[in-house]
């Protein structure tokens, strides 16, 4: 069986139809009920000495990928091969894939902020980021959203893709169980520095492939291929991930403004470096250039997948 074509089917539901608010009410989302899992162990789990933290998290690291994994692999072993088993995972496949819901909380920035209504298009930053919003200028909340689509696609849409087509639905199933786990417990703060440290390196591994495909995806698509693989070459080295410094890298170089660059978080300000500093900062414009540069990527992605089912 194509794993590529499972993942093509997800991929295609998803940018047509997105997950049903109707659907949503009726049965949630799978990563509702990884991230109830995940929070019921912390909740019992995360106490102790910091090397009993430590073992407690990568403890949870394995049970969660197990009950999330096992099932997707017993159903794949039962439905076997052929074009219903496909359509079947792919329909299973479907609800992991981000590409409609990230458009769409992107343009929930955009939209406000194109009508002069910066107070909206910060709350809606808020919905999306985790930085403090409240004093962003029209260019900040331009450059956190910009950032926001650049990082997402590669978590959201690039790397479960990747894995979906390297090892079908356990593959993506797994793999957005540990980026589930990255973002609830993989912080480094007094709760998580330790019982969270196996999930955010792990997290970190599986990212590195899709963050650097994610980049070049972005770069071919731009119209200045050369110029976002240089600040890629540049500055992707410099941001404080280890894979997210790539797709900003290259969306910045791509639409020629500067990301990155210091930002609130609480009480707490970040002096991280610019990307493609010596660009000008992004406009209210500059979001819809920046969506467009995204669904152009969706294409690439789709046409990618398109050939891998037909080899």
């Amino acid at each position: 069986m194509s794993f590529a074509l499972i993942m093509l089917i997800g991929l295609l539901l998803d940018a047509l139809i997105g997950w049903p608010d109707a659907l949503y009410r009726r049965i949630s989302h799978p990563v509702v009920w990884i991230g109830a899992l995940i929070s019921a162990l912390e909740t019992r789990l995360n106490r102790g000495s910091d090397t009993a933290r430590l073992l407690r998290g990568a403890l949870t690291v394995a049970v969660v990928i197990a009950a999330a994994t096992l099932p997707a692999l017993l159903v794949t072993m039962v439905l076997g091969e052929g074009w219903m088993a496909a359509l079947i995972l792919g329909l299973m496949a479907w609800p992991l894939v981000a590409t409609r819901s990230m458009y769409s909380h992107v343009v929930a920035v955009r939209d406000p902020l194109r009508a002069g209504d910066l107070p909206a298009a910060r709350h809606a930053l808020s919905m999306i980021v985790g930085r403090d919003t409240r004093q962003l200028d029209s260019a900040g909340v331009s450059r956190a959203a910009l950032e926001s689509l650049a990082e997402n696609t590669s978590d959201g849409i690039i790397a479960p893709l990747f894995w979906g087509a390297v090892a079908g639905l356990p593959g993506i199933v797994a793999y957005k169980a540990i980026n589930t786990m990255d973002s609830m417990i993989g912080h480094r703060n007094a709760r998580y520095e330790h019982f969270g440290k196996c999930a955010a390196r792990l997290d970190d591994l599986v990212n590195l492939i899709p963050a650097r495909l994610t980049a070049l995806a972005f770069a071919v698509v731009s119209g200045r291929m050369g110029a976002a693989l240089r600040i890629v070459a540049r500055d992707a080295q410099h941001h404080r991930s280890p894979n997210a410094g790539w797709p900003e890298a290259a969306l910045a170089g791509g639409l020629h403004v500067r990301l990155s660059g210091p930002r609130v978080y609480g009480d707490r300000v970040a002096d991280e470096p610019y990307v493609n500093a010596l660009a000008p900062d992004p406009d209210r414009h500059s979001i819809s250039r920046g969506l467009a540069l995204y669904v152009r990527a969706m294409f690439l992605c789709g046409a990618v997948l398109v050939g891998l089912a037909a080899v």
